[in-house]
């Protein structure tokens, strides 16, 4: 379908984007906490080795939620519209985000604490299955033709901008409050916030339009019955769900290691105060999100193949710099490699592209759903905890060995350029 945007398709984008971003804020807000929360809600004779391992394996529970949530959602998407789905996951969201600020510590109530939270976060996980697969379709099938991987990657710089919310809100918490009392109570006040957000979340997507996609199959009465089944009869669909799914693995890198958990590093590695780690992941963030946009554009431009190629490379040499400068304790050299691989970390927008390009409309959102959530939940459900170990054998001073997390990203860049490769000899864009 050809055509040009109009005001009120920028409108309904602009919306879908910031609603996003607002539920992807509730979703991550817990790994900014996450040594707060490990301290209530387990055991106090538990080292804080075990305590935040356990934490982040409740925080990796939520993405291991995500295929339930995601799958079912996606089916009615595509068979009752994407707009119904998109209010369905930030009524999920809202709830278990509330309730973390109110939920009851170790001490109040013992191991049912840490039950409790797993929970949240499984209902959490439930909700952003459907989030994400729904923004990307939502847009692709509103975007003229030749921009579409440019819309598709700004809902992932638009999602970045949660976490950037996210970073914002732990910046305020730190400088208002003590240690201590973030400890014993300030550490809820972002969960609290998140729920507001959902309530906004709420009103925005009132206003937004079906796809015109989905309401010409809807006219035309080609709408699947059982669109999970009909992907599976669709010709060569192993291959595209294998190729989504090792380009979802890459974004999780991108996200869960740069993102997320390295800036929790950064205090105990550079020696700075969490404060100062928190402003970094910041302007982080922000690069990432102009490389994400970057990487969109080019797709659109110079093809999905040169731009795998460029943004591999750049991501892998940048990671080693970084990783490198990181542990030799070179406070300068690994900023500015860090602020460089969150640059090519816009490679994380080539596995949503893909995604959008090799699944047709009538099975696009059940496809999408189920490569990038199964994915996303064998890679996020155990990279938090084996970054979290890696980090922990490099800081040794005994270990002389601190490239593990970085072959682990370089394993995952060889992959998306071989996924690459293979797509555009087989599907040519």
């Amino acid at each position: 379908m050809s055509k040009t945007l109009k005001r009120n398709d920028y409108k309904t984008l602009s919306l879908s984007s910031l609603g996003g971003a607002l539920e992807f804020y509730d979703f991550v807000i817990f790994v900014f906490f996450a040594n707060y929360i490990s301290r209530n809600f387990f055991p106090s004779d538990l080292s804080d080795f075990w305590k935040l391992l356990n934490t982040y394996g409740a925080f990796a529970a939520g993405y291991l939620a995500r295929p339930l949530g995601g799958i079912i959602m996606a089916h009615f998407g595509d068979k009752l519209g994407r707009k119904k789905m998109f209010m369905l996951s930030i009524l999920l969201m809202v709830l278990p985000t509330f309730s973390l600020a109110f939920i009851p510590t170790f001490e109040t109530i013992g191991y049912f604490a840490p039950i409790f939270l797993l929970l949240v976060r499984i209902a959490q996980g439930i909700a952003i299955g459907g989030e994400l697969p729904g923004a990307w379709v939502f847009v692709k099938e509103h975007a003229p033709n030749g921009k579409d991987s440019f819309y598709v990657s700004a809902i992932n710089a638009s999602m970045a901008f949660g976490i950037l919310l996210g970073c914002v809100v732990a910046l305020v918490i730190n400088h208002c409050f003590d240690q201590e009392s973030i400890y014993d109570y300030a550490w809820r006040i972002p969960f609290a916030i998140g729920g507001l957000f959902g309530i906004i979340s709420i009103y925005l997507r009132k206003f937004l339009e079906e796809t015109p996609v989905f309401q010409k199959m809807h006219q035309e009465n080609s709408l699947e019955k059982f669109p999970l089944k009909a992907l599976f009869k669709e010709k060569n669909i192993f291959f595209d769900i294998i190729a989504s799914m090792l380009l979802t693995w890459m974004l999780t890198a991108c996200v869960i290691i740069l993102i997320l958990l390295m800036p929790n590093f950064i205090p105990e590695v550079l020696a700075l105060d969490k404060t100062d780690a928190i402003l970094i992941q910041m302007i982080a963030i922000v690069i990432l999100s102009c490389g994400t946009l970057l990487a969109g554009i080019w797709v659109d431009k110079f093809g999905f193949l040169t731009t795998s190629l460029i943004f591999t490379i750049g991501f892998s040499l940048s990671c080693f710099f970084y990783f490198y400068f990181f542990y030799a304790q070179i406070l300068h050299l690994s900023i500015y490699f860090y602020f460089i691989a969150s640059f090519f970390g816009g490679i994380n927008a080539l596995a949503p592209i893909l995604m959008c390009k090799i699944f047709k409309p009538s099975i696009r959102f059940s496809g999408i759903s189920f490569s990038y959530n199964i994915a996303y939940a064998i890679a996020g459900g155990f990279t938090p905890q084996l970054v979290f170990i890696l980090h922990s054998l490099a800081i040794k001073p005994e270990n002389p060995f601190t490239y593990g997390i970085f072959i682990y990203i370089l394993i995952l860049s060889i992959a998306t350029l071989i996924t690459a490769i293979v797509a555009y000899k087989r599907l040519r864009f």
